[in-house]
């Protein structure tokens, strides 16, 4: 009896402008684009600012986003969709860190300064990411595959003794956390505040894929009253198990504050 082939993993490919996404993971934001993500494979998303700029379908690209060409550098992503995703996911590494510190000079950081301040090293993120189910909020969730494999593995487990699992969020680009800081700084939030609770961009550990946010169901989003849960506890328990561990205890070397939320998934 022959076994039916495992179904391939959706992947996010990442370059370092463009997020190559699978079309019916996004939401239509207009009778055009519902029109066109119901015909296309792929969809070209601006990091910066999530902007949808070009859909492949079958008889080849269509813009969405009249002149995106001139401010954006889609040179590597147009290259991803002509070589095919097999060759893609087969050629799967980490992009540079050449934006690093322009990101930082938006805030007024020095990346060396506040690497020696924090300890905290650079993260580079990855070309690849696979879906790994949705968050709390509906979103898509991507993560390494190894991360993703842990997790489904951690939260089955976690099921089974009767305690649920939320994620909160994933894989974050270094475009989306200046997103967060420059939010935050709209709300009137002073810097230094905003670096208790959050890496400055290019330093967390949601760059990489491998870290998660977790919460669990009547449980409110990244508080320190999750510590009180049982969902917390069972990962105190078990969580080393399978690869994670938490990143920011109290009184954590790196001048963020504690975050029972937050763990990291390092492979064995």
């Amino acid at each position: 009896m022959s076994r039916r082939p495992r179904p391939q993993p959706r992947i996010l490919f990442n370059t370092p402008e463009i997020e190559l996404w699978p079309a019916d993971l996004l939401r239509a934001r207009g009778n055009r684009d519902a029109r066109l993500l119901a015909r296309a494979h792929q969809v070209l998303r601006r990091k910066r600012d999530g902007c949808y700029l070009a859909a492949s379908v079958p008889e080849g690209m269509v813009t969405l986003l009249p002149g995106w060409q001139r401010d954006t550098d889609a040179t590597m992503a147009l290259d991803l969709i002509e070589a095919g995703t097999d060759h893609a996911r087969s050629a799967a590494s980490t992009l540079g860190l050449d934006a690093l510190h322009a990101h930082l000079d938006v805030l007024g950081l020095d990346a060396d300064g506040y690497a020696a301040r924090t300890g905290l090293a650079p993260v580079a993120e990855p070309t690849s990411l696979v879906l790994a189910g949705r968050d709390r909020y509906r979103r898509p969730l991507w993560l390494t595959r190894d991360t993703a494999r842990a997790w489904s593995r951690m939260r089955a487990a976690a099921l089974d003794a009767g305690v649920v699992l939320d994620a909160v969020s994933g894989y974050r680009s270094h475009a989306y956390q200046l997103g967060i800081f420059a939010r935050k700084r709209e709300r009137g939030l002073a810097l230094d505040a905003i670096l208790e609770v959050n890496a400055a961009p290019g330093f967390s550990e949601h760059h990489a894929g491998t870290a998660l946010d977790i919460s669990t169901p009547g449980e409110p989003a990244a508080e320190p009253s999750f510590e009180a849960t049982p969902a917390f506890a069972w990962l105190g328990r078990h969580a080393g198990a399978y690869g994670f561990s938490m990143s920011y205890p109290r009184d954590n070397p790196h001048g963020i504050v504690y975050e029972p939320w937050h763990w990291n998934h390092r492979a064995a």
